[in-house]
């Protein structure tokens, strides 16, 4: 076991609507904002998964059963819960993620949104039905529930990635295992917690904290019919390919390198704006944070440079608690000094520090895990800060002379997730949006996330499967189609054998 001499408490799981507790694993839940641990959390082992994956196969059958409305209804109750709530769970998350409070409400509230969105399950579950597709002969579909379908989700939205996949999932007809992320725990059991309040039957939803034994049990036990993940893309493409092998349905959300294209006649001021808000809002820790500018021209980064660089001496960094900070701690020690070491590696490579918040202290936070604003000019493709998804509070300036070199560039990336462009010419901006390799595109918006109504997802190595999370596509993901023909003949007549193939002609 690993155990933190401050730790005070410990993380269960959620099993068939009861809090357990198996004596297993344990590792620290630390304060980012302190360094310090109050909390641990229980590391489940195979057989606490397999117990929980257990309680959703014997809630599922009566669950399928339940009317849609009833599911909704439930549905509906919870986003009632989760705003009485709002600020209790808004200081969970920023207790053991360090985001701002603000930061922390305004997850929640893209959350409850999704919450929202499956409560509308009746209306998204109806099938399609045509009559007389041939003599006396209707043919319509239905929609059904997989069965037993599990998520496992990241930790920098530790309440609002969750409510991307289970309320869905459940108002659906499914039941679900939700493996958290072990570093920021407490949100999503809590939520799961309410959602029982709500009305939901034990068993339809189950919480396992774990790490990797965790996972690949979800992965390979043939009672789990769909994982959908979040994460970096490497262990985006594990999943996708254990749960492939495994016979699954699998929707696995991978890293991310997002470039924001500023065009000549873009408004800079809207532009360095959108750009401290996309690059250092939550600390980087965000799959949409915009971590490299390309300018289009001298003029354009020596404009959005001189901007960017006013705007970050105004900035206040610490504690998320105090919601007069622009910005918090990053979430772990490890975290913190692979962003420095992206920083280091930046300096090597020739790229130009304008801005350097290696050196940040915190007056009364000296163990907390805070890097300031970084500013890089002059970043270049084939750089590791150019390459790869850094995840932290750290912005490069990449110089072109055309929107076609800038597209060239994004188009070469391995990631497709999200990319904006700033412009006042819209013939610039069609062309853009048309013809960019990028699953989420913003027109002078930093960060186009969908709405709940719509679905998230990126191209390339950012998505492994076919649909994307939450939206239409969620309620797609988590069922299957089946289409039904049936006939009547009327009494007393019977048609000879046909051999031939069956048409309506």
């Amino acid at each position: 076991m690993n155990h933190d001499k401050n730790v005070t408490a410990t993380v269960g799981h959620l099993i068939d609507g009861k809090i357990v507790h198996d004596g297993g694993r344990t590792q620290p839940v630390f304060n980012p904002a302190t360094g310090q641990s109050t909390v641990s959390v229980e590391l489940a082992s195979k057989a606490t998964v397999e117990a929980a994956i257990a309680s959703g196969e014997k809630a599922f059958p009566a669950w399928r059963n339940t009317p849609p409305l009833k599911r909704a209804r439930i549905m509906g109750q919870l986003k009632v819960l989760l705003e009485q709530n709002a600020d209790k769970i808004a200081a969970m998350i920023t207790a053991e993620h360090g985001k701002v409070l603000a930061d922390a409400h305004g997850e929640l509230q893209r959350g409850i949104e999704n919450v929202e969105f499956a409560s509308y399950a009746p209306e998204l579950l109806k099938g399609e039905h045509s009559r007389n597709v041939g003599p006396n002969i209707d043919s319509w579909s239905e929609f059904q529930a997989l069965g037993v379908t599990a998520g496992i989700t990241p930790f920098n939205f530790p309440a609002m990635v969750p409510l991307w996949m289970w309320p869905m999932a459940v108002a659906c007809g499914n039941t679900f295992v939700l493996k958290p992320s072990e570093r920021d725990p407490t949100s999503a059991l809590f939520i799961a917690q309410l959602a029982q309040e709500a009305g939901l039957p034990p068993g339809v939803l189950n919480v396992v904290n774990g790490d990797k034994e965790a996972v690949d049990t979800l992965l390979h036990d043939p009672r789990v019919k769909a994982v959908s993940f979040v994460g970096s893309t490497p262990i985006a493409e594990y999943i996708y390919g254990e749960g492939c092998k495994s016979g699954k349905r699998v929707q696995a959300l991978g890293g991310a390198k997002n470039h924001a294209v500023v065009m000549p006649d873009a408004d800079i001021s809207n532009a360095v704006t959108a750009m401290m808000g996309a690059a250092y809002g939550s600390c980087g820790e965000r799959c949409m944070a915009v971590p490299l500018v390309v300018a289009v021209g001298d003029e354009v980064a020596d404009q959005m440079i001189a901007g960017l660089s006013a705007e970050i001496a105004k900035m206040k960094v610490g504690p998320g608690t105090d919601n007069s900070n622009d910005m918090g701690p990053l979430i772990t020690k490890p975290h913190f000094e692979k962003v420095k070491a992206y920083v280091d590696s930046g300096v090597e490579e020739g790229a130009k520090l304008l801005i350097d918040g290696r050196s940040l202290q915190v007056a009364g936070h000296e163990d907390g895990y805070f890097l300031g604003p970084c500013l890089f000019d002059n970043v270049r493709p084939g750089m590791k800060i150019y390459q790869e998804e850094i995840f932290g509070p750290v912005l490069g300036i990449v110089r072109v002379k055309t929107l076609q070199e800038a597209m060239d560039l994004i188009n070469a990336h391995e990631y497709g997730n999200g990319t904006c462009i700033f412009t006042r010419d819209g013939e610039a901006a069609r062309y853009f949006s048309d013809h960019i390799l990028v699953g989420m595109v913003g027109i002078n918006v930093p960060l186009p996330v969908p709405v709940a109504y719509h679905s998230f997802g990126g191209w390339k190595r950012s998505l492994f499967g076919d649909l994307h999370a939450y939206g239409p596509d969620a309620v797609r993901f988590y069922t299957k189609r089946k289409t039904i023909t049936q006939r009547w003949p009327s009494a007393g007549v019977r048609d000879g054998a046909v051999f031939s193939f069956p048409s309506s002609r």
